[in-house]
């Protein structure tokens, strides 16, 4: 019960920081804040599926399907760290190129469509 409640506050910790970041002006914190959500949305999903049964690789065969943790849950999660890791290396990316473009990473400064 409590490493549920430790689990429900880091990740509601995680969360404001990530929309903390999120709400900045500088475009490479916005980038981490996106970041960060979405690594706390996958510690969500693994936390969801839960900790209890054994491991299903060494479960061994014959094993009672009771028992044996469902493995869905962390193949999609990991599939979702793979593919989080490229879309903020092309943010990052992008963001650097806006920089070359514009001369500034500030968000206020790039909408007034003014050069700085």
């Amino acid at each position: 019960m409590t490493a549920t409640y430790l689990m429900a506050a880091v990740l509601g910790l995680l969360f404001a920081f990530g929309t903390f970041l999120v709400l900045r002006r500088d475009l490479v914190r916005v980038v981490w804040g996106v970041t960060i959500m979405s690594q706390a949305t996958n510690t969500y999903l693994v936390t969801m599926g839960g900790f209890a049964g054994s491991v299903p690789v060494l479960g061994g065969y014959g094993a009672d399907p009771s028992t044996v943790q469902d493995p869905l849950v962390q193949a999609l999660v990991l599939t979702a760290i793979v593919i989080g890791f490229g879309t903020t290396a092309f943010a990052l990316v992008l963001t650097y190129r806006v920089y070359e473009e514009h001369g500034t990473i500030d968000l206020a400064d790039l909408g007034e469509g003014g050069d700085a």
